[in-house]
């Protein structure tokens, strides 16, 4: 499936999109190269030409969208490995490649608004990308064989933790450079 199909499928027609995922492969390579390379440049990129358009200096704002894409990657591969390790607890498979399935396709509306970054007014908009949060939920069932009556639960959990991730990633960006990007 091309790019644009899958996102506009697992934005528009989620129920019926998540048995198609979980049938596939979950090869991090392609994820990563086909998917997560290039929605998550959506957010650096407009971030950086929305903070140099409100006088930013060039170079930090290319600094901190680097950052920003590059952490991107770690913190799908973080929270997948999270997804798997917790799999158990919530009865469902434990398996790295459903997991890095479900955490991508998940983080697909937080990346899709970080077209709003564009225009420091819209910034306010970034908030539909909670969206992802009834993605995964969706998600789990189909993709990790999670009991429906534990997705909810399961879902909270990934969500507490990948909240801290990314504290625990923007603390430690901030202690070695010093600056706080636009995540």
């Amino acid at each position: 499936m091309n790019l644009v199909e899958r996102v506009k499928a697992i934005i528009l027609t989620p129920k019926t999109e998540w048995p198609v995922i979980a049938g596939e492969p979950g090869d991090t390579g392609y994820l990563f190269s086909n998917y997560v390379a290039i929605l998550a440049a959506i957010p650096a990129v407009c971030g950086f030409i929305g903070s140099v358009f409100v006088g930013a200096p060039i170079v930090g704002a290319l600094i901190a969208a680097v950052i920003h894409y590059v952490l991107a990657f770690v913190s799908v591969y973080i929270v997948a490995w999270i997804v798997t390790l917790l799999a158990p607890t919530f009865n469902s498979q434990k398996s790295f490649a459903s997991a890095l399935k479900v955490t991508v396709y998940s983080y697909t509306p937080s990346w899709l608004v970080g077209v709003f970054l564009l225009i420091p007014g819209l910034h306010f908009l970034t908030i539909l990308g909670l969206y992802g949060l009834y993605l995964l939920w969706l998600g789990l069932p189909p993709v990790m064989k999670t009991p429906q009556e534990k997705a909810i639960w399961y879902t909270i959990v990934i969500v507490i933790c990948a909240i801290v991730v990314a504290i625990i990633l923007g603390a430690i960006v901030t202690a070695i450079i010093g600056v706080r990007t636009f995540m």
